[in-house]
């Protein structure tokens, strides 16, 4: 005979269930206790005592066991989210136990409630809380009691149209305390009660390693230093709130604060003052900045803030704050935290790609750091308050580019280009300011190219003069010479820096820059169109030999014949890896030997005329 299981019935005394005509395959001796003595362990629902309300609308006879485990399988192995399990089980005890209703309530010990919700077999869906200290309330008492309690109705829900209904409540637990509770109302629970055991004991596991997961995704989103959202955790709301302001017609600013002098401070007084600068900044921040805002931790010494609806002004006048109330806070030792440099960018006047805007908020910090302090505070800049191709702006592009460049999979080169083709350019000077500072800032990566385009745009000029071209052709000539080189963006850099010989298809790689200069700069760029053939044609050679077209003598465009004779010029005087810089003279002698095969034979007699002068330019 098997053993009874024993159920608390609030409407009639204790009594011992009928023994059932049918073999349970899930009863006490069986499955359950298999699960129960694993699930002990970890305090999973222990043998209640049952007491048994006879109702019997549907046979015992007439329910799956076997189905009824195999879906239990089958929603803890396909479901990840917890509320996709708890919709699973809804749905079976709805088709293997002909529930009405169904409910599952979670503890909340913070708020001391217990927050549940009901869907009834028509799956409409009710939510409602029942506070811990309400002893009167049915859950309540039965989560104090520990035992599955049967009630003849559900009044105690207050849902009217469920009230006639009868109900069973099962504490569910893990190691020994109440984590929630599951309600259902069934006619046959007497029959059904090892099949709820099951469940329960499934859900306890589920429902806590979901509290498991929140908390520890929970840990992950925060910086455990200073409280503030981790780095990782910025990106994803800031990727959120510029997918709202798209929506909303609004602005969103960055504004990047990066405390000064964290070096030193760690040197002379340790680490753990350090950090004490660290969080007193974190929760000045946090104090002072507006309830809807988002601060994080950016990294090491770097604090970011997301101000919502807020254009580049406004951000500013936000930092002015903060920047002042940090100067108010005194650490021993220390003193006051005056000197934290600041950078703004704003979607979408600055950038509507996320990347970028905190590239140009990084670059903008930058920026800050090398105007210095004002009236004891850092100075506080926007993207919007200085000149990007300005050399402070540029060499801090470079930088944040050299460290970001791993992470987000663009080089300093591509997104310089980038930057270049949407900026607005204002007058025929702005070009020229702007195309130098491009070519400036490229051959600033190579020691040994550094300052070539400058150059060759010097010595081109110089040629174009001595041969009385008009002003017009000069200027052409003196952009066109700058971005000559340009295309090299676009070829790998070990074979662009490779000091020895170059194979023939590292040499067909190299072949390809003036093509690829063209097209990535200059056509994309109607005011430079009158360039291309300067940057296309400079590598021709005068027998036609030349590439890319294999131009000869008179094709060559003149300009790009200038270009050519003082491309080799300074390369033939400036130091290589592979050896030290000719003479001037000797550097004249090979250019005599190439004219008339290399080179236009009347344009080399021009240059060496003037080349000794070219030393002495400025």
């Amino acid at each position: 005979m098997q053993k009874q299981t024993k159920v608390k019935n609030l409407n009639n005394k204790e009594k011992l269930s009928p023994s059932s005509k049918t073999t349970n395959p899930i009863d006490k001796s069986g499955l359950i206790a298999k699960i129960n003595i694993l699930g002990n362990g970890m305090g999973a629902i222990k043998e209640p005592h049952v007491s048994i309300n006879h109702h019997t609308d549907k046979a015992y006879s007439s329910v799956d066991y076997a189905g009824f485990i195999r879906t239990v399988n089958e929603i803890i192995k396909n479901n990840c989210e917890l509320r996709d399990c708890l919709n699973g089980f809804h749905n079976l005890f709805m088709t293997y136990l002909n529930c009405s209703y169904t409910a599952l309530g979670i503890i909340n010990e913070k708020s001391n409630t217990i927050n549940i919700k009901l869907i009834d077999k028509n799956s409409s869906v009710y939510s409602f809380k029942v506070f811990m200290n309400d002893k009167q309330n049915e859950i309540i008492k039965t989560l104090d009691t520990g035992e599955i309690t049967t009630i003849n109705n559900s009044a105690f829900l207050k849902i009217p149209t469920l009230a006639s209904l009868p109900s069973v409540i099962i504490p569910i637990k893990f190691q020994g305390k109440n984590i929630c509770v599951g309600l259902a109302s069934d006619y046959n629970v007497q029959n059904h009660i090892n099949l709820y055991e099951l469940a329960a004991n499934h859900l306890g596991l589920i429902v806590q390693n979901s509290s498991l997961y929140d908390k520890v995704s929970q840990s992950s989103n925060m910086d455990s230093l200073t409280n503030l959202y981790s780095h990782r955790r910025f990106h994803e709301l800031l990727s959120q709130e510029i997918e709202f302001a798209q929506s909303n017609n609004q602005k969103v600013s960055v504004m990047i604060l990066d405390i000064n002098d964290m070096t030193q401070i760690n040197r002379e007084y340790g680490h753990s003052k350090g950090d004490e600068v660290i969080k007193t900044v974190a929760n000045k921040i946090l104090s002072n900045i507006k309830k809807q805002d988002i601060a994080a931790r950016y990294g090491g010494d770097k604090i970011s803030v997301i101000l919502k609806n807020m254009n580049a002004e406004e951000a500013k006048y936000m930092a002015e704050y903060l920047t002042y109330s940090l100067s108010c806070c005194l650490i021993d030792d220390i003193g006051p935290i005056n000197k934290v440099s600041v950078g703004i960018a704003t979607y979408p006047d600055d950038s509507m790609d996320k990347e970028k805007l905190l590239i140009l908020a990084e670059q903008a910090v930058l920026v800050s750091k090398t105007k210095g302090y004002k009236n004891g505070r850092s100075t506080i800049v926007s993207t919007q308050d200085y000149d990007f191709w300005d050399d402070t702006a540029l060499n801090s592009f470079a930088t944040v580019m050299a460290k970001r460049h791993s992470q987000i999979g663009i080089n300093f080169e591509e997104a310089l280009v980038d930057q270049f083709q949407n900026e607005n350019i204002l007058s025929r000077n702005h070009l020229i300011e702007v195309v130098t500072s491009l070519a400036s800032a490229i051959d600033a990566k190579d020691k040994y190219t550094k300052d070539h385009s400058s150059s060759v745009s010097r010595y081109s000029v110089a040629l174009a003069k001595a041969i009385n071209l008009p002003e017009k052709e000069i200027e052409s000539i003196k952009l066109g010479s700058l971005l000559h080189d340009i295309g090299k963006i676009g070829i790998p850099e070990d074979v662009l820096r490779k000091p020895d010989r170059l194979t023939d298809e590292e040499y067909k790689i190299i072949q390809q820059h003036p093509s690829i200069g063209v097209k990535k700069i200059l056509e994309p760029n109607p005011l430079l169109h009158d360039l291309i053939p300067i940057v296309k044609y400079h590598h021709e050679k005068w027998d036609g030999t030349g590439y890319p077209d294999k131009l000869k003598g008179d094709q060559i465009p003149l300009a790009a014949r200038i270009v050519a004779i003082a491309d080799t010029y300074h390369a033939l005087i400036s130091d290589r890896p592979y050896r030290k810089g000719l003479s001037v003279e000797k550097a004249c002698s090979i250019l005599e030997e190439g004219a008339g095969t290399q080179w236009d034979k009347e344009l080399v007699r021009q240059f060496i005329s003037i080349a000794p002068s070219l030393a002495t330019m400025i």
